[in-house]
Order: C-alpha cells, then structure tokens, then sequence
C-alpha cells in the first residue's frame, strides 16, 4: 500500500514515501535531498544516510549523502565563464581557488503538493533562485526549479524541470552524487556502466580536453567487480544509453537510469578503495563545460532559453533475487 508520512530530522520536517518495498526518506527544507532509500524486503539502506549527529557534516558537505543534486556538477575553473554575454563567477571553494558542485546546497525547497494517486507517492517541490541572493550573485540569470519525486512499487523517479524566467539564453548542467552503500563487501557487487573513454584531468583534476582509453575498465560494460577498484573518474558514455547496474552475487540489483540526450556522461567515486560505498554520478555536462573547447553536443552544456522548459529524469529501481 502507498502512501505519504512525515517525518523529522534534526529539527527539519521530512516527507517520506512508501510503497510495498521502499521507504523513501526527503528532506525539502535541506536541499531537498533523498536522504534515506530504505529497502523494506530486504531489510537495509540502499544509500549513505545521515544520523542525527551528523548535521554539522551535513549543513558543510549535504552532497555526502542520500542523492544530492548538483547544479552544476563538478569543478570550474576559477568559477569562471560567459555565456550569451553574461559573466558567470562562482565561488572559488577548491584548493587552487577552483569551483566544484554547484550553487545548490542547503536551500529550503516549496512543497507543492504530497499526494497518492494511481497506486504511487507523488512530491512536487519548487525553487525559485531569485529568491536566494547568493545564488544569484553568482548565475544572474533567475530560474525556476521544479522536482517531481515519484515513488511506485520497487522504482524511485526524479523529474527535475528547469524553467529560464530570464531574458537572455542560460547555460545549464545537472548531475547528482548518489551514494550506493556497498555494506562493507565490495567484493559482493559488480558494476555495469555503459562507457567509451576517460576524460583525462590535469593537477587541478579540471578536464584537459582530451579522451583516453578505457584500458583496465574496459569491463565496465559487461560488469566489474568492485573489489580493489578506486574511482575518481569521469566517463563518457559514447552515445549510449545512459543506465547502470549494480549487482550483488546473489542477484540483488541496482538500476539507475537517465533520460537521453540528455545524460551523457558518468563519474564514479569510490573515496579510495572501494569499501562502503560507490557513488555512481549521472552527469548532464562535462565539469568546466562552459571554457572547454567542444561543441555543446560534446559538452552537454544545457542551453535554457527563456520560458522554454527542459525536463531531466533519474530512474532508479530495486529489483530483489
């Protein structure tokens, strides 16, 4: 049976979703984060989720846990770039005075509705950047943010609709740093993820324009396990179809999906050795899109032109042995 509850965490309210298998946990007033993804049939979080003790990590790092969206993903160079005439500077908050992951922190979202309907939980949230001054200071160009949270059965959708209520055409990127919980068994689980070259970074981990070959994570398409892996590494997908697997050997799996021709690029993150946790990242752009030297249909630079929408979709199901 669906249906919505709310709940609380440190102080701030929680609305959370349920299905027959899944129980998931949001965080509207924080970012508007997936804090909790709990696997009711097999007993155990699907994600990195924040205790209670953890808010001061939290309020300085909320892209640590749970699905947080990251807009835009990755590393800028000085925080830097134009588009359309507009000068964009963004907070240089890196070792060598670089940007990385985004003005979307901690803001408070607007729920718009909380419903059951046509068996399955359905979260509508909003935000309106100009209405945050600090974001503003950095991406002038206002816009309004809609994420659809839907959760049915064993499957968990995001539809994040982007709306430029500006004058002038936007550069956009999207990506989120979800954190898939290995349970300490890394040698447990494999990973599928359809991937054609490496990006190559310089010392400042910032794209140097060229592609590298797959070489040892080649076996990335047909499934690697993660034993002994350590990622921090940006892949392109080469064109096909944005969707990753995560298995466990007793055929416990992880779908996550994106919508094309949208998503066109992954990261993975292991934080070192693989042990507790890999983060497998969907990116819309490329990090430091804006001052590459590719077209945008090799970057994934979104452009928004005013009062024309753009919808991005994350699907992510569970399916049990």
């Amino acid at each position: 049976m669906h249906q919505i509850t709310k709940g609380n965490w440190n102080g701030h309210e929680t609305i959370i979703m349920h299905s027959e298998t899944l129980e998931a946990t949001l965080l509207p007033s924080l970012g508007n984060n997936i804090i909790r993804l709990w696997d009711k049939q097999a007993e155990r979080d699907v994600l990195r989720t924040p205790a209670e003790s953890d808010l001061d990590y939290y309020m300085t790092k909320p892209y640590h846990f749970g699905i947080p969206m990251l807009m835009p993903p990755g590393r800028i160079r000085r925080g830097r770039f134009s588009y359309a005439g507009v000068d964009y500077q963004f907070d240089q908050n890196t070792a060598n005075d670089n940007h990385i992951h985004g003005l979307h922190r901690t803001q408070a979202w607007t729920v718009q509705s909380a419903v059951v309907e046509n068996d399955q939980c359905i979260v509508t949230t909003v935000f309106r950047t100009e209405e945050d001054a600090n974001w503003m200071r950095q991406y002038p160009t206002p816009l309004e943010l809609k994420l659809t949270h839907i959760l049915k059965g064993h499957r968990l959708t995001q539809k994040l609709e982007m709306t430029n209520i500006g004058k002038q055409p936007a550069p956009f990127g999207y990506g989120t740093h979800t954190w898939f919980q290995l349970d300490s068994e890394p040698e447990k689980w494999s990973l599928q993820v359809p991937v054609a070259g490496i990006y190559e970074l310089d010392e400042e981990l910032i794209m140097t324009g060229r592609t590298l070959p797959l070489g040892e994570h080649k076996g990335l398409n047909t499934g690697q396990n993660l034993q002994g892996t350590n990622y921090d590494t940006v892949f392109s997908t080469g064109g096909q179809h944005p969707e990753a697997w995560l298995t466990r050997e007793d055929g416990y799996r992880i779908r996550y999906a994106g919508n094309e021709p949208y998503f066109k690029h992954w990261v993975l993150y292991t934080r070192g050795e693989a042990n507790e946790i890999i983060c497998v990242e969907p990116y819309t752009w490329l990090p430091d899109a804006p001052n590459l030297p590719f077209d945008q249909e090799t970057t994934g630079l979104i452009e928004l032109l005013p009062n024309t929408p753009v919808e991005l979709v994350l699907e992510l199901d569970i399916i049990h042995p």
